[in-house]
């Protein structure tokens, strides 16, 4: 009996020896050990299968805590309007990222997943979120201060929702209107691209004093207090903005020495400051698909960044996905790590898995691919904090987010013209009038101002898929209570030549678009938009809004309008535009973009021998506040009157008179 006892004591404790063996030597789940050790150990315990499912990102549609688990995927993304369900709370949004978490963390090795969203103006896929300018409206702001401090709110809000990356910022160059992502790129210079990539240092935060250059850094990742910093992918490499006739995905022709000089320096500035992840694009270069590109790819990227892939291997052939064996190949080994499959993600693991097995891709590229992987991922913080709470939730929208949201429109508003002489401007607009006119499409509808990549990838109409303030509504509160604000989204010229107006505020641009189905040869505002503005604009002083990602046909009608403000995608908050055009703030802007005199001009930018636009770029009127004005005219005109009342109440206190 003793010696029964005694086996089965000497057996538990053998068992418990070996147990705790197991756990000392699992470094890869210890804090303490270096960075290259733990990846190095999880690495080495991984099979084939574990490691390509890393490489895969599936979409929400039909990621399952089962297939979590048994495919260990690497990440899950929210693709333009893929959301829980119809205006989702923040709540709703971390509930569900943790139960697909909670299914990753099941599987053999615990391998947390890295959620991603697209956050390209905030977090626009979520209702209730702060929408904020269009990236083409932040570069006509020239503040690379303010863009950071976009960052920091952006990362706040995207993390109130449970999610740790962000497929953002867009650092292309914009080198013509007609492409339908212009408006996600800060401007056809390089440069200010280039200054606009500190919004990197706010959504990841910046590396401490001392630390390495050039390396992936991502603030507060360890104390649930502090997790408000997300992993950033600047995007699309390289070229995109530069494809012949603006089409999207398409041909970018130039030489070497253009393409390192006007659309990489951007990528180089966003890999000083530690961008986690880049995303390559699915144009081509002189012909060969970047996807594909393994000179560019792994030549100036795989020696310290990771990508992220939206489906682009499917894209290297022609038509799409008429050979995908040989674009999986292609594509991995041309240095893509991590590959978004949305949905087929069975057919991309089985390609791979055979090609690896049948030596046709070697085990050291899919080994190089998850061990960047794996980095972005401690670097995160997964490892320690994969489970998101609920303490966050009230950051989602917050009025803080909305001023600077409302600060970011005010500044990148661009004033082209101010009245139909210089000796007689039309800004800033009085708030106090018998009666005003406001028309136009664009006027009364939020989906249009904040455009495309808002709640839907294509955007949406009217007002009702997400809280803002629309252009109309601001000027109704803004306009002194006396002031009566008539609206008429397409009024004729007998109902405006009737009705004495003091002066009519006409918007009207461009309908939101996404991507490809925004690439467009005539760049036309959308009807009646011209006759709204002949008709109101023949009869009463007008100033005319636009709201557009780039700048759109206005040529024709410019002798017609008093003046005429570029307003591009200015998101939720529509006050900041009637904080600048009453005068509360003046205009500061400048075009970061070439406006054109005709189509028939493009491309043409800044530079080019036959360069003859309309409106230059870097131009841009400026105005001063209402109060600036009064003061610069009681000091150098005829005293002010406020001035004079207050001087005249002195006199009569002390028994004297003015003269």
């Amino acid at each position: 009996m003793w010696r029964v006892l005694v086996q089965l004591v000497s057996i538990m404790v053998l068992w418990w020896c070996i147990a705790v063996a197991e756990a000392e030597d699992v470094k890869y789940k210890d804090p303490k050990q270096p960075l290259n050790v733990r990846i190095s150990d999880l690495l080495s315990r991984m099979t084939l299968e574990e490691k390509i499912g890393q490489m895969v990102q599936i979409d929400r549609i039909v990621a399952t805590t089962e297939i979590m688990k048994n495919y260990s995927i690497g990440s899950v993304l929210s693709g333009g309007g893929s959301a829980p369900l119809p205006e989702a709370s923040a709540a709703d949004w971390v509930n569900m990222v943790n139960m697909l978490q909670k299914g990753s963390l099941s599987s053999r090795l615990g391998i947390p997943l890295i959620y991603g969203i697209d956050a390209v103006h905030g977090h626009n896929n979520v209702y209730n979120a702060t929408i904020f300018p269009h990236n083409v409206g932040l570069g006509a702001t020239r503040d690379a201060e303010l863009v950071r401090r976009i960052g920091d709110a952006t990362a706040l809000e995207v993390r109130a929702t449970g999610i740790p990356y962000v497929f953002a910022p867009c650092i292309a160059v914009c080198r013509d209107p007609r492409w339908g992502r212009c408006y996600e790129s800060y401007s056809e210079d390089h440069k200010i691209v280039e200054e606009m990539t500190d919004i990197i240092l706010g959504l990841q935060g910046e590396a401490p004093n001392g630390s390495r250059k050039a390396v992936p850094y991502v603030g507060g990742k360890y104390e649930l207090y502090e997790r408000n910093k997300v992993a950033a992918c600047a995007k699309h490499f390289v070229g995109d903005g530069g494809t012949t006739k603006g089409i999207n995905e398409n041909n970018t022709v130039i030489d070497m020495h253009n393409l390192l000089s006007i659309h990489m320096p951007a990528y180089a500035d966003s890999i000083f400051k530690g961008v986690s992840t880049i995303m390559v694009s699915y144009s081509s270069w002189n012909g060969i698909k970047m996807h594909a590109n393994q000179y560019l790819v792994t030549r100036f990227l795989k020696e310290t960044l990771k990508f992220k892939d939206w489906e682009g291997i499917d894209r290297i052939t022609s038509p799409p996905h008429s050979n995908y064996s040989y674009s999986v190949q292609a594509g991995i080994q041309a240095g893509i790590d991590m590959v978004m499959v949305p949905l087929n993600y069975i057919e991309f693991i089985d390609d791979l898995t055979y090609m690896v097995k049948h030596k046709i891709i070697p085990v050291e590229r899919i080994d190089d691919a998850v061990r960047r992987i794996l980095l972005v991922k401690f670097t995160v913080g997964l490892f320690e904090n994969p489970m998101s709470d609920l303490s966050l939730v009230n950051e989602l929208g917050k009025q803080e987010h909305r001023d600077l949201a409302r600060e970011a429109v005010r500044k990148s508003l661009v004033l082209l013209k101010n009245g139909k002489n210089a000796n007689d401007p039309l800004l800033p607009l009085p708030k106090k009038a018998s009666k005003i006119l406001v028309a136009g499409t664009h006027a009364d509808n939020l989906g249009y101002q904040c455009g495309g990549w808002t709640i839907n990838w294509q955007g949406f109409n009217g007002n009702n898929y997400t809280r803002g303030t629309t252009i109309l509504s601001a000027i109704t509160s803004t306009v002194d209570p006396g002031t009566k604000v008539v609206y008429r989204e397409n009024p004729d010229g007998d109902f405006v030549n009737s009705n004495n107006f003091a002066f009519a505020i006409v918007v009207v641009g461009e309908y939101p678009y996404a991507e490809s189905v925004g690439d467009s040869v005539n760049l036309t505002m959308v009807d009646p938009g011209t006759d709204v503005i002949s008709n109101v604009c023949k009869a009463v002083k007008c100033v005319v809004v636009i709201i557009s990602g780039r700048p759109i046909v206005i040529e024709p009608y410019m002798t017609l309008i008093d003046a005429l403000v570029a307003a591009w995608l200015p998101g939720t908050e529509g006050q900041g535009l009637t904080d600048v055009l009453f005068g509360d703030y003046g205009f500061s802007g400048k075009l970061p973009q070439t406006w054109f005199k005709s189509v028939d001009q493009l491309p043409m930018n800044v530079g080019d021998s036959r360069y003859d636009p309309l409106f230059p770029f870097g131009f841009g009127l400026t105005t001063e506040t209402v109060m600036a004005r009064s003061t610069s005219s009681g000091v150098e005109g005829r005293p002010n009157i406020v001035i004079i009342a207050a001087l005249a109440f002195i006199s009569l206190c002390l028994g004297t008179t003015l003269d």
